[in-house]
């Protein structure tokens, strides 16, 4: 070995060591594929709770005994409810899921009946009502008639999420930035989805109706002629009880 060719051989030496080294470092790195979604996570509960409006079942059970086929008073009560909401709600047919091979297979038919005769009564028509037949899975319970039909319905959550602790802690970044916990506002926003009557007023605004004319002119003269535009109600006085604050 002469002594041009022992510097250039060390310098190749050491150029594969620290190209192994590197190898050895990153093939120590890990892979996940879970995702850091802390960061992520909206301030506003709204953002991170948004009520989402979809299609939806909505149903009843009636129960019928081995030994009788018709409806009772509060069933009868229930179909026809159904009904209603259904001629106000509904999106698609009533499904009516009928037991067969069962011990109250016959009087469940009977009863079939007598709720195709109740809609059909609540002005539901012959094609807006699906009956399927089915086998009940779990003995232990009582077959019945399953009425169903799907509707616009807004919903949230799920609620009950807890993916960081609420105390200190250096894994918790919202505790040190005073930032509110990932469940807040969960249970607000889940029951205003249940409580709404029409999930379209969560979306938009009912078109106004058109103003009350006559009472509009009234109140204009009232305002030309300089006297008080303010409704008087002097039976509201009869029904005080004290005079305090007068």
């Amino acid at each position: 070995m002469t002594a041009r060719t022992f510097p250039a051989r060390v310098s190749a030496i050491r150029a594969a060591v620290a190209l192994a080294g590197l190898t050895l470092v990153l093939g120590a790195c890990t892979h996940t594929d879970e995702v850091a979604t802390t960061a992520s996570i909206p301030d506003d509960y709204r953002l991170r709770h948004p009520i989402a409006i979809q299609e939806a079942d909505t149903s009843i059970v009636v129960f019928i005994g081995r030994g009788r086929g018709g409806l009772t008073a509060e069933q009868r009560a229930d179909v026809m409810g159904l009904a209603q909401r259904w001629g106000h709600e509904g999106t698609g047919a009533i499904n009516a899921d009928l037991p067969i091979d069962t011990p109250n297979a016959r009087p469940a038919a009977d009863a079939m009946r007598e709720i195709q005769s109740l809609l059909a009564a609540a002005g539901v028509p012959p094609n807006g009502v699906v009956v399927r037949r089915y086998h009940p899975e779990d003995p232990r319970h009582m077959p019945a008639i399953r009425l169903s039909y799907p509707r616009i319905s807004a919903t949230a959550g799920p609620c009950g999420l807890w993916p960081e602790d609420l105390g200190p802690s250096i894994k918790n970044k919202g505790y040190i930035d005073n930032k509110p916990y990932y469940n807040f506002g969960c249970a607000y926003q889940r029951n205003i989805a249940a409580m709404v009557d029409n999930p379209a007023d969560l979306v938009q605004p009912r078109p106004e109706t058109p103003p009350y004319a006559p009472r509009r002119g009234e109140a204009f003269e009232k305002y030309r002629k300089g006297t008080t535009t303010t409704t008087t109600y002097p039976e509201s006085d009869k029904a005080k009880l004290s005079d305090t604050g007068k």
